[in-house]
């Protein structure tokens, strides 16, 4: 029988883990926000989403985790990859409501969902799941939080 693998203590503080997070995550909103993407470019956003996942994994709350995994399926559905789009939008959804992190998030989980099921050309998933994130949307009492979530429910075809 293999002897079990042992760990190192973690070299990272939680205030460290929470600023590469962070970090990644808007590094990452950098590279998804530009017009044109080398392959490098897609490569470096796709590991720069896990990366800060990772990270907020071992310094985050639950809504740093759902909103990393609602970042994570955004990048697959921008390069066109259904299958992880759709299992990290579902992990959002799990996470938003495992942990009632409120209807903005969980609208946005939907809004992944919709988003994933597009590229994956499931229509009736899209349209159920644009259903829920706007019914739940509609709800969101931050007027900014709510403009924001229309504006982004708009760009799903």
């Amino acid at each position: 029988m293999p002897t079990a693998v042992r760990r190192k203590a973690d070299v990272l503080t939680r205030a460290q883990h929470r600023r590469i997070g962070a970090d990644l995550f808007n590094y990452t909103w950098t590279l998804l926000d530009r017009t044109e993407r080398t392959a490098d470019d897609e490569d470096e956003m796709l590991y720069a989403a896990h990366a800060s996942r990772y990270h907020w994994g071992h310094a985050g709350t639950a809504l740093n985790r759902s909103i990393a995994e609602w970042q994570i399926s955004r990048v697959y559905a921008t390069l066109k990859r259904p299958e992880p789009a759709l299992y990290h939008a579902r992990r959002s959804l799990e996470i938003a409501r495992r942990n009632h992190l409120g209807r903005f998030y969980l609208a946005y989980a939907y809004e992944a969902l919709a988003r994933a099921s597009a590229v994956a050309g499931e229509t009736r998933a899209r349209g159920r799941y644009l259903r829920e994130a706007r019914r739940i949307g509609s709800t969101v009492r931050d007027r900014d939080d709510r403009r924001m979530l229309l504006e982004d429910l708009a760009t799903i075809s």
